[in-house]
């Protein structure tokens, strides 16, 4: 970029010149004091200097700002890209989707239904990013069971019928089952070692851009016991910084589905002395100092007498999203939130 576009004092570029500067870009590579050793000028008019070189290195534009991304999400689309949770009813509670450069956790009781939205995650992922996919598939680490595979291949037929929103041609194109990449690590020193050495090789090549952990409490209910506090906050916090990496290097989001711990406390409302349960996620405030956003599954109990629906999705925590919840089923398609059942 020509040095006679600035608008300076010619008293300056002359000793610009005279330094034997030729670019913009050159005199943006150096420190203020290091201009003034250079060029012999006065540190007033090495910051003009550094002013005008920016200005002309940006065209004047200014900052863009978190508002006028927002508003101008033809032009920055990338920025608002979001990974489709499959159903249209749970992407509008998400406000796309999934966050790419972020950790999200999945938590509930079992069988409210989070390894079946993780498995619908691994197939949504594969598909256009038109359609809410990011055209790349997943990496499904499991920590307990088995990898359900037998599900996997039931969704996988059902696709046609889960994802009316999307051409029948595109659907039959894509080859779900092979771009799924199964790991099994049963402790933490595994979980921790296929994160750092084997996802960033899938991720790298281009081969997945969706990581599922499943679940991550597991390994470290097992290692660690109440007075191990401290080492499991520490293996925490190497895991969150390692995922949280993987995310951000390689645009990825993260899915981590995690177990609760039940506590029964006195309830506030209703007849004196009633006890109700309460759920909440486990691993406490370290981990969750890890993520991004927290949802949570729930799952009536059978003997309840209410004409709600089963399962319930909720946002718990998120920057750009409200507490909100909505209602939803699990049968052979997949998971399908309830129309008219969003609130916020």
């Amino acid at each position: 970029m020509d040095l006679g576009q600035l608008d300076l004092n010619p008293r300056i570029l002359a000793a610009v010149r005279k330094a034997k500067l030729k670019s913009v870009r050159e005199i943006l590579h150096f420190s203020g004091p290091d201009l003034q050793r250079l060029t012999g000028l006065s540190s007033p008019d090495v910051q003009q200097l550094l002013r005008a070189c920016s200005a002309q290195l940006r065209g004047h534009s200014g900052a863009i700002t978190a508002l006028h991304l927002l508003q101008q999400k033809e032009r920055f689309p990338v920025q608002h890209q979001r990974l489709s949770l499959g159903c249209p009813v749970l992407d509008r509670l998400a406000r796309g989707g999934l966050p790419l450069e972020c950790i999200t956790e999945l938590a509930g009781r079992s069988s409210a239904g989070k390894t079946q939205l993780a498995l619908q995650l691994c197939l949504a992922v594969q598909f256009p990013w038109q359609h809410g996919g990011l055209e790349a598939g997943a990496v499904y680490i499991c920590t307990e069971d088995a990898f359900p595979d037998r599900r996997l291949q039931q969704l996988v037929a059902q696709q046609p019928r889960l994802r009316t929103d999307v051409p029948e041609t595109v659907v039959s194109r894509i080859r779900f089952g092979s771009q799924i990449f199964v790991e099994h690590a049963a402790d933490v020193d595994s979980l921790l070692e296929c994160v750092s050495s084997k996802v960033p090789i899938l991720l790298a090549r281009g081969m997945a851009r969706l990581v599922v952990i499943d679940s991550v409490a597991a390994p470290f209910r097992c290692e660690f016991d109440s007075q191990d506090a401290p080492a499991r906050a520490r293996r925490l916090q190497s895991l969150g910084a390692a995922l949280r990496r993987l995310s951000a290097t390689f645009r990825s989001p993260v899915l981590c589905t995690n177990q609760v711990t039940e506590a029964v406390e006195q309830g506030t409302a209703g007849p004196q002395g009633a006890w109700a349960e309460r759920a909440s996620p486990a691993l406490g405030t370290t981990w969750a100092d890890q993520l991004l956003l927290r949802l949570m599954v729930d799952r009536r109990r059978e003997d309840e007498a209410t004409r709600d629906p089963a399962r319930t999705l909720r946002v718990v925590f998120a920057p750009h999203l409200p507490p909100s919840s909505c209602s939803y089923t699990v049968n052979a398609e997949g998971v399908r939130g309830t129309p008219g059942t969003e609130s916020c």
